[in-house]
């Protein structure tokens, strides 16, 4: 990766949604994800869901949806269950500067997971 395309990713927020579709909080959340997005057009936002992607679900122990993903820099800020409310999840995201304490190890594992090509 050349320096140019180093600084342009540098600082990018990746935020990761794991869902399931068989789920109705899911699906309902749905667009309020996605308007969470077009809010934030700089950030990358990624629905994951877990039926199509079992993989992750080795990785961690997922007990109720949605579980957000916040990472930025190749670092996990946030992994966690969530509510689905459009409001607390963009204070959420508004919040993190650093990765919360007490940060589930399972994160980085699903980080790393999840960038894969």
């Amino acid at each position: 990766m050349s320096a140019p395309e180093a600084s342009a990713r540098a600082g990018v927020r990746h935020v990761y949604c794991l869902c399931a579709e068989w789920c109705g909080a899911c699906r309902e959340w749905r667009a309020r994800f996605d308007a969470l997005a077009a809010a934030h057009p700089r950030w990358r936002f990624h629905w994951i869901d877990v039926d199509a992607h079992e993989d992750v679900l080795d990785v961690l122990d997922i007990q109720t949806f949605p579980v957000l993903l916040i990472a930025q820099d190749g670092a996990p800020l946030f992994c966690g269950p969530v509510q689905p409310q459009q409001p607390a999840v963009e204070r959420l995201l508004q919040s993190l500067r650093e990765p919360v304490a007490g940060l589930d190890p399972a994160a980085h594992r699903l980080l790393d997971l999840l960038q894969m090509p």
